[in-house]
């Protein structure tokens, strides 16, 4: 647990072990549903794998999860956690305004908008798209989705697979798209966002992603 507040509200109790730096979003990606060590940290890439370990461990000593092997589950008190998170998504989205340079990460995008793949609308067999982010640095600017009604895989380096859509983005607009604030059809319109490939393959993109269900969060 951490520091304690000294007070008998459970609200006081609960923050003593969930407002530590890092642990709400760790409880996020195991709502989320990534249950091994690498898959939790790319929801996470900014944390030390060190401080990961520390904090996946004080989750299991609290009863939040529990580690089988090299997988980490929510327990019963861990998923309860689950409207709790739901509410804070809403709540961020809706109250806290317009997003820095320094929120902008394409791989923590590109890895969200992986594990929202509807697998039952994309096309049978392996479909692969390259994201190019021009406004990011060279070094992050590529990327590779690859997709199949069974699964999706994220990439940094070319996997060796012909392209099937090229995704040419400005990383302020796609993200705006993932967190609801602009639409599909107006960042294809306005060329923030360009797609090249067969056309029904680039008409079936935006329907390729489940959003995230913040996004529908109306604002004031």
């Amino acid at each position: 647990m951490g520091a304690s507040y000294y007070q008998f509200c459970p609200v006081a109790k609960a923050m003593e072990l969930l407002d530590e730096r890092w642990t709400l979003l760790i409880v996020r990606e195991l709502l989320l549903g990534s249950e091994h060590f690498n898959d939790i940290r790319r929801g996470v890439p900014r944390m030390s794998p060190t401080l990961l370990s520390k904090r996946l461990d004080r989750l299991v000593r609290a009863g939040i999860a529990e580690r089988h092997e090299n997988r980490y589950i929510p327990t019963d008190a861990g998923q309860e956690l689950r409207p709790v998170v739901e509410m804070l998504s809403q709540w961020g989205i809706r109250w806290i305004g317009e997003i820095g340079d320094e929120d902008l990460d394409p791989k923590l995008l590109l890895w969200d908008m992986r594990r929202h793949v509807i697998g039952s609308a994309v096309p049978e067999g392996r479909t692969v798209l390259h994201f190019s982010f021009g406004d990011v640095a060279a070094d992050k600017r590529h990327w590779w989705l690859v997709v199949t009604p069974e699964a999706a895989d994220l990439c940094d380096a070319d996997p060796g697979f012909d392209v099937n859509v090229g995704v040419t983005a400005q990383l302020r607009s796609l993200t705006r798209v993932w967190r609801g604030d602009s639409a599909w059809s107006d960042v294809l319109r306005s060329g923030e966002v360009a797609l090249r490939g067969p056309s029904g393959l680039c008409h079936g993109v935006p329907t390729w992603f489940d959003l995230p269900l913040y996004a529908g969060v109306p604002r004031p």
